[in-house]
């Protein structure tokens, strides 16, 4: 099912795009610019977002729903927040349709025009910043911590499929609370948390650290992130948490009676992850065999594959690997049992190979008589011989080793890709030749930041979380720096 699939050195794009394709992740739709998740690609998706919900719920969080539509008013309110989505909104201006008089078909009825134009969706601070509006008035009220999984659009020209598309799918959080502290130490735990998630579960390697003003979402204080490095030497933002001051509280008149009787201003956070990740699991780990997962977010972790030349051997096989399906499925363990007798078993092979499934099992007459099945990794492609009787101790031990190894693979690829430049030269050099994260000084200007972006289209992806002060000359324009950031073309 590979014959024509692009490797990563002939075409890195085309090799992504066969992988989203062909493993039955998505497939563009019939309205530019977005696409449809195909039942493999959204297990995926609900995999991930199984994960995440627990995490925000062990967190204090819970969840709730806010309209798709938005007054385009309300927009207006915050300054830099319609500044920064303006270009990107997609504006609905009637609500009804009708039959042309003329016989050009439908067309949409001008006397139905909205008194107010409406947003869809490309955010939701403002809709829920209105909604909080009523929902606080003392600080007997706060903290609000309220979650939403929901749907965005945001206009995009350049699109491809998870890592940018016109409509996308997306949790975002957006909590409410009664002083600055607060405030920070939650965008400083969701940060955490997306951390935690990438590394454990999605097995890559993220480095947290601060945006630069430039790079800020739009109406935010501060924006925390975590960005994750590709195999092509790009980055990718998987993840931001924003610290918002009292920008929006301001602008929807959202205030609180203190413990000490002031009237004050309520102080907000939001935070979110999207669909993008999925493309992120795919550029970290796959490779020219096609899909790579890791077991905790794989569909199937385990696909058994019979193997036999008659119908008594089917039915032998078949009853067989339908016990050991049993048995893992007993240890929590997600099994397919390809028991297809229209398929090959190489076609099988190739199929769950492709599709980035981390064991596959094979199991014949022969296996049978000896106790053995043959268990083959995706991650490494090796192939080995065990004794069905330890088989369940096995596959559990063999899905962590997998994970390790993916995660593992991921960090040693980001340290032999990243560097330190100390001039203009080197930065170029290394970013032409190598890419990757480059660590270089810079003045703190968005001058200096626009420049660099301008020449070279490599970004600041973050200021280090955990980076400390080092004097130095920024690599632009020769003034001095306080600390080094990360640059690093992105997607």
């Amino acid at each position: 099912m590979a014959k024509d699939f692009s490797t990563r050195e002939e075409n890195y794009s085309k090799w992504y795009n066969d992988i989203v394709q062909k493993a039955d992740l998505a497939e563009n739709s019939a309205v530019r610019g977005c696409m449809v998740i195909k039942p493999y690609g959204y297990a995926l998706w609900e995999n991930m977002q199984a994960v995440l919900d627990k995490m925000f719920k062990d967190t204090g969080h819970s969840n709730a729903y806010f309209p798709i539509f938005i007054p385009k008013s309300f927009f207006s309110k915050e300054a830099d927040h319609v500044e920064g989505f303006a270009k990107e909104c997609a504006v609905v201006t009637h609500y009804r349709l009708k039959n042309d008089a003329d016989g050009n078909g439908i067309v949409v009825d001008e006397t139905a025009k909205l008194e107010e134009e409406l947003i869809i969706r490309p955010t939701s601070e403002t809709i829920i910043w209105d909604t909080y509006r009523n929902w606080i008035q003392s600080y007997r009220d706060l903290p609000i911590l309220v979650n939403q999984w929901a749907n965005v659009v945001r206009w995009e020209m350049r699109t491809r499929m998870f890592l940018r598309t016109a409509e996308f799918l997306w949790q975002e959080g957006h909590t409410a609370h009664a002083t600055k502290e607060e405030a920070i130490i939650e965008t400083k735990q969701m940060l955490d948390v997306y951390a935690d998630f990438a590394e454990k579960f999605m097995a890559i390697p993220v480095l947290k650290g601060t945006k630069s003003e430039n790079e800020r979402f739009a109406g935010a204080l501060e924006t925390y992130c975590i960005e994750a490095l590709m195999q092509d030497g790009k980055a990718l933002q998987a993840g931001t948490s924003h610290f918002l001051g009292q920008n929006f509280a301001k602008a929807f008149d959202v205030k609180f009676t203190s413990k000490e009787g002031k009237l004050e201003h309520v102080w907000a956070t939001s935070w979110g992850v999207s669909t993008r990740l999925v493309g992120a699991l795919i550029m970290a780990h796959s490779d020219d065999n096609g899909l790579v997962l890791p077991p905790r977010l794989a569909p199937v972790q385990v696909a058994i594959v019979p193997i036999y030349k008659n119908k008594e051997q089917y039915n032998q096989v078949c009853e067989k690997a339908a016990k050991l399906k049993d048995m893992l499925q007993e240890k929590g363990i997600r099994v397919k049992l390809d028991d297809r007798d229209t398929h090959k078993p190489g076609w099988k092979f190739n199929e769950y190979e492709f599709k980035g499934v981390p064991l596959r099992i094979a199991l014949g007459p022969r296996d049978i008589e000896n106790n053995t099945v043959e268990l083959a990794r995706r991650d490494t492609l090796e192939k080995s011989i065990y004794q069905q009787a330890d088989l369940v101790n096995k596959v559990e031990h063999l899905l962590e080793a997998i994970q390790d190894n993916l995660y593992q693979k991921a960090l040693t690829f980001r340290e032999e890709k990243t560097f330190k430049a100390d001039s203009w030269d080197e930065f170029n050099t290394i970013l032409d030749d190598k890419g990757g994260f480059i660590y270089a000084h810079w003045d703190g200007t968005a001058e200096t930041e626009q420049k660099i972006k301008d020449e070279t289209k490599a970004t600041i992806r973050c200021i280090p979380l955990e980076s400390k002060p080092e004097a130095g000359t920024c690599i632009y324009s020769g003034n001095p720096s306080k600390q080094r950031v990360v640059f690093a073309r992105a997607y």
